[in-house]
């Protein structure tokens, strides 16, 4: 449809050169007819024969044709522009015609004037209108190709027109082929608006050619590259350490900024920024912006330049007021946090570390993330100055009153107060009564009652538990505390319910291979071995099975009752066998009696009979003996 439009284009151009080229013919005819009848010679006029005039029109004519090229359909020439206006071109060929081209034809040469010698495509000699039909985009599409592989041979600078985007660079017609120019070749320096390339003429160099696909890849940049070269190399001879120059921010990273020299580049990294933190560069300069830089240190090759922004000002710690000192309050802004502390910044590029130890007097592990964030606006103590180091520590518990220093009169010993669980111990807990006061329940002061292998068994971190303090340790800001103390000690109780022999009821609630634990009356606790645990039948005892048991030993001061549930059964059953034999034995001695008395009367068998009674009689108590 374009080029029915253009063949449209190009009849309309070729009717409105024809109209004026017959009224220029019309207007000089006239003139001619004018001067004719006043200057015409007609006395030599009459003398010419027909003959020699018949002879003289093909010597002209054979003049003119001799002024023509002779010219064939189909191939490629080179013209002249004689003409053009927005919309055709008029190219002299040599021909007897001149050929219109259309002006879209040669938008990837907006220079074009006057006077420019184009290669063009001869379609036909004489259309149905006796116009000639020529093209330049036929003939450029001809020689394309040569003249790609020539351009690559020679490294030939060429000239294309960029048509349009694509995936990763831009389309370029250069001969009327369409090459490729990938996005990294267009410029130096890294391109973010590509659009603003299209429709516009640029040179380029053939950097590849795949002959078997006809793909063309061309490049701007390397135009540009051998320039800069030289520049890089007659700016890096002048470069020395603490120069200051003026470059533009070519690329900003997380790391550091990228600054273009005039074709060398330099790194600003992020900690040559400012004085002050900087989270990201962007917070301090802008892409193609200009800024002055001064170097800080380059390789042997000079490939490498390191350079700095915030140099170019005086360093903060110099513009410190001289008045501040240890134990001035200073109000700062929390920049950075770490597990050990934080750095709070009191001036741009003047900061402090507050240790975690410096931020509570608690004495207990915590982390600086427990106390501030980053942001937060604090007032803080200044503990040590060094202007040299240009260090500062800073405090902020400093600014509350130390707990410790009336410890004396607020947690006297034996007071009761409301602690929280903070840590547990194999050997006890510690807990906090208040911010800078800790203190330790030793798993022994939990309970009198219980027997306690670990903390976590009696309570939880984070609970509050009810403490008296039972001493004070100021040097070591320690209190030690109990919580079985709240009560008045049962064992004195115990000392005359749990006497010796006496049998009460308990549940077996634990099992091992030592014994196993009695949970009995009182909430008090007893051991049994496993001798003691056997039961009237031979069978052992099993967990949470209730039976009788026999206090076999209590110990106040160790808080301790030993029991035995087989001494319940065997102690009755020895009882009932020591009944039964001082029966026997008062019957026995009831039998000798008699028998003295009757010893007079007793017969020879009566003796025998006695002697077999006698020898019984010490066997039975032999065996009581044993």
């Amino acid at each position: 449809m374009s080029e029915n439009k253009e063949n449209l284009e190009q009849t309309e151009a070729v009717n409105q050169a024809a109209e004026e080229t017959k009224a220029e013919k019309v207007e000089v005819s006239k003139v001619t007819s004018k001067e004719a009848d006043e200057d015409f010679d007609w006395d030599a006029f009459e003398g010419t024969s027909l003959e020699a005039t018949g002879e003289k029109k093909d010597e002209m004519t054979a003049l003119y044709n001799d002024t023509l090229s002779v010219l064939q359909e189909k191939e490629v020439v080179d013209g002249k522009v004689i003409s053009l206006n927005k919309r055709e071109v008029v190219v002299d060929i040599g021909y007897k015609s001149d050929g219109i081209v259309s002006l879209n034809e040669f938008r990837y040469n907006p220079d074009l004037k006057v006077g420019d010698t184009v290669e063009v495509y001869v379609e036909s000699l004489e259309d149905q209108k006796g116009q000639l039909v020529l093209s330049h985009k036929k003939a450029r599409a001809l020689r394309s190709w040569d003249r790609v592989n020539a351009a690559l041979e020679k490294d030939e600078v060429i000239t294309g027109y960029i048509k349009c985007r694509t995936k990763g660079g831009m389309i370029v017609d250069v001969f009327g082929i369409e090459a490729f120019l990938p996005g990294s070749q267009i410029d130096v320096k890294p391109i973010r608006d590509y659009d603003i390339y299209v429709g516009k003429t640029m040179e380029f160099k053939v950097v590849k050619i795949n002959q078997e696909f006809r793909n063309v890849v061309v490049s701007h940049k390397a135009l540009i590259e051998a320039e800069l070269e030289q520049q890089k190399k007659e700016i890096i001879s002048k470069l020395e350490k603490g120069q200051v120059l003026e470059g533009t921010v070519k690329n900003i990273t997380s790391y550091g900024v990228f600054i273009d020299l005039g074709g060398v580049d330099g790194l600003i990294h992020i900690t040559d920024l400012s004085w002050g933190r900087v989270s990201h560069p962007s917070e301090i300069v802008q892409l193609d912006q200009k800024i002055n830089v001064v170097i800080l240190d380059f390789d042997d090759d000079k490939k490498r330049i390191a350079l700095g922004l915030k140099q170019l000002t005086p360093h903060p710690w110099d513009n410190l007021s001289a008045e501040l000192k240890v134990g001035d309050i200073v109000k700062g802004k929390v920049v950075v946090l770490a597990d050990y502390g934080a750095f709070v910044e009191i001036a741009t590029g003047v900061e402090g570390l507050i240790h975690v130890s410096e931020m509570s007097w608690s004495q207990h592990l915590r982390s600086a993330q427990d106390f501030l964030k980053v942001g937060d606006e604090v007032d803080a103590m200044i503990l040590t100055l060094d202007r040299e180091e240009r260090k500062m520590s800073l405090g902020i518990k400093q600014l509350k009153p130390d707990p410790w220093e009336k410890i004396d009169e607020k947690y006297s010993v034996g007071s009761q107060h409301t602690a929280r669980v903070r840590n547990f111990t194999n050997f006890g807990v510690f807990v906090e009564i208040e911010e800078g006061v800790d203190g330790l329940i030793h798993i022994s002061d939990l309970s009198w009652t219980k027997k306690i292998k670990h903390p976590s068994e009696f309570t939880s971190i984070g609970a509050d538990i009810e403490v008296v303090v039972l001493d004070i340790d100021k040097d070591n800001r320690r209190l030690s505390l109990g919580h079985k103390q709240l009560e008045e000690n049962p064992w004195d109780v115990f000392e005359t319910i749990f006497t010796v022999d006496s049998i009460h009821e308990g549940t077996v609630i634990d099992i091992f291979d030592k014994g196993a634990v009695i949970s009995l009356p009182y909430g008090v606790e007893g051991f049994a071995t496993p001798r003691h645990l056997v039961k009237e039948d031979g069978s052992q005892v099993k967990l949470d099975e209730k039976l009788e048991f026999k206090v076999i030993e209590f110990s106040k001061s160790a808080k301790r009752i030993i029991l035995s549930h087989s001494r319940v059964y065997e102690d009755v059953k020895k009882a009932e066998d020591n009944a039964k034999k001082k029966t026997a034995t008062k019957q026995a001695q009831k039998g000798m009696k008699n028998v003295k008395d009757n010893l007079e009367k007793t017969t020879l068998g009566d003796i025998s009979e006695l002697a077999a009674l006698k020898t019984q009689m010490e066997k039975d108590e032999k065996k009581d003996n044993d």
